[in-house]
């Protein structure tokens, strides 16, 4: 049963973020401070949270990625929604009973042009 639900909170979280690849940059990234880092622009103070709880850690990580990722896109649009390109990153998780929770902060960025 657990990795059925798993499984469709899987599905969810992944089926919203391919619908929000097109999303265009909304613009309110304006009112946040940023810099050049690299080959990239970042949010030089403000981060976005994301959690998830799955039956394994790895899985856990995954969720509050994803969760990450579909608030970070739906708010500033897909070129600041990818986690990889995004700094300052932290991770943290617990276990309880069987299922794991995990919890990331990071700062958003964007491909710089």
């Amino acid at each position: 049963m657990a990795a059925l639900v798993a499984a469709g909170l899987t599905a969810a979280f992944t089926g919203h973020a391919g619908a929000q690849q097109t999303k265009a940059i909304t613009g309110i990234d304006k009112i946040h401070q940023q810099a050049r880092v690299g080959n990239k622009v970042c949010f030089t103070e403000h981060a976005h949270y994301g959690e998830g709880t799955m039956p394994s850690r790895k899985g856990a990580e995954g969720a509050a990625i994803r969760a990450w990722q579909v608030f970070t896109a739906d708010e500033y649009g897909t070129a600041w929604g990818k986690y990889s390109l995004a700094i300052a990153k932290t991770m943290s998780c617990s276990q309880s009973g069987a299922a794991w929770t995990c919890k990331t902060n990071a700062r958003p960025c964007r491909p710089g042009k």
